[in-house]
């Protein structure tokens, strides 16, 4: 008999969605983490920057007011209370992941590292643990690329960046990522310069149009881009030598170049277990291609190699499969068709589905509808105009979006919806929306689709025909 119905490695945001629920619906679980509960997002990641964000955002508005007839004098930024909010935040959001939680759920919380000895067992603490299934979700780490002279001086990933006792002066950051930009758009929010190093160029896997946009509005608020040169020498002091010869001096550096899944510990080929450099290699159900008794969920998983997606809501979406399938024997599959991703820098970058490169790249024959923010009434009204909806259509209907405005996460998931649920263009022109929003501004958008046919000589025509009847 195994000792648990299913053992969960890792409590992160993924293992921590599959422990709650299988616990819940009566399995035998044992949750296993070797450092904090909660994992990355909690304590590192999504909480602590959305948090400084908050803050730098707030600054900013401050400094603004003058926009709108209100004069307020230049903010002072208090690191250390800046500091208290961030871990204030965190302290808040923990009891949801803690161990007393998950033991009230009937979870067995084990602290520990977790390694494989063949493919029913791990080893946790001295004591070996066997299971019916194992769902693998230990997350991932910052990516530290090999540059020379980078190990001997002090820099920051965002699993240390919120412990930083004094605010930069200058802050290099090398990649111009999600995490690199939230980061770029926060400390130069809260009075810091800042200067974002990307080999390519910022915001690389978004669409370059909305890339640009964003790219404007960072520089306006004060962040210098140094795009399309790499790093060949890091130096003490913080000096950082470019491809083209440049230096570059900061009293801080942060490296956000990318994750790497924590594969290390767990003794993979021992549990008969497959991975490569993106994770855990599994079918397109997480189950592992080698080992029956394991799936991979999280920042770990590389589904069908289609390589991971690093995002809490991917974890939980993966957790939503998994129990599916293990505890219920449904047939699941991963589809990222309707996949939203934002970065939470002020405007918002959301986009979901194809990008338009992505789409001219599949084969489709796409046509592009935009409404500007400069052109919608509420951002007139709050003085904030930059941004843009771009829709990307094919056939009748949408097969991606992307924003760019304050809040475009929160914006993003009507097409998320109407992507998932293949909704006809005239669906989405009919959908009323209340005014003044922005979010008006896609139904513009969708609107456009439609003028040339409407205000078209055929359509007067027909008006004109039809107002002659009585």
């Amino acid at each position: 008999m195994a000792d648990f119905d299913l053992i969960v490695i890792g409590a992160g945001a993924a293992g921590l969605s599959v422990a709650a629920g299988a616990a819940q619906l009566g399995a035998s679980v044992a949750l296993i983490e070797r450092g904090v509960m909660g994992g990355d997002c909690l304590n590192t990641g999504c909480v602590p920057s959305k948090a400084l964000l908050a803050a730098a955002h707030a600054a900013r508005a401050i400094r603004r007011a003058a926009r709108y007839g209100i004069i307020a004098a230049d903010p002072v930024v208090d690191w250390d209370r800046v500091r208290v909010h961030v871990r204030g935040v965190i302290d808040t959001i923990a009891p949801v992941d803690s161990e007393a939680r998950f033991r009230g759920l009937g979870a067995t919380v084990l602290r520990g590292e977790a390694a494989f000895v063949d493919p029913a067992t791990i080893l946790v603490n001295g004591r070996r643990l066997t299971a019916r299934r194992f769902v693998i979700a230990a997350g991932s780490r910052a990516a530290v690329p090999p540059i020379p002279g980078l190990d001997l001086v002090p820099y920051w990933t965002n699993d240390s960046l919120f412990d930083l006792q004094e605010r930069p002066d200058h802050l290099l950051i090398l990649g111009g990522g999600p995490i690199g930009l939230e980061m770029a758009d926060a400390f130069s929010g809260l009075g810091c310069r800042v200067t974002v190093i990307e080999a390519g160029r910022i915001a690389g896997k978004d669409d370059p149009e909305l890339a640009d946009g964003l790219r404007r509005t960072l520089a306006d608020n004060g962040v210098a881009f140094l795009e399309g040169v790499a790093v060949t020498e890091v130096a003490a002091g913080i000096g950082l030598t470019l491809a083209d010869g440049r230096r570059v001096h900061g009293s801080h550096l942060l490296v956000a170049a990318g994750r790497r899944p924590n594969l290390q510990a767990l003794n993979l080929p021992a549990g008969n277990i497959q991975a490569g450099p993106a994770g855990v290699a599994t079918d397109s159900g997480l189950r592992s291609v080698t080992n029956r008794r394991v799936f991979a969920v999280g920042d770990i998983a590389d589904p069908a190699g289609i390589g991971p997606r690093a995002f809490t809501h991917v974890g939980a979406y993966h957790a939503g499969l998994v129990i599916r399938r293990l505890l219920f024997r449904l047939p699941v599959r991963i589809d990222y068709a309707a996949l939203p991703r934002v970065t939470y820098t002020d405007p918002e970058l959301a986009q979901v589905g194809m990008t338009e490169v992505e789409a001219t790249e599949a084969g489709l024959k796409i046509r592009i509808l935009r409404w500007p923010m400069a052109e919608n009434d509420r951002a007139m009204a709050e003085r904030d105009t930059a941004g843009l909806v771009k829709l990307i259509v094919s056939g009748n209907r949408v097969v991606g979006a992307g924003i760019l405005a304050p809040n475009a996460g929160e914006m993003i998931s009507q097409w998320t919806l109407a992507i998932a649920q293949r909704t006809k263009l005239s669906a989405l022109a009919g959908l009323i929306v209340p005014y003044p929003t922005r979010g008006e501004a896609a139904k513009r958008a969708v609107g456009t689709n439609f003028a040339a046919a409407l205000f078209s000589d055929r359509t007067k025509t027909l008006v004109r025909l039809l107002s002659r009847l009585p």
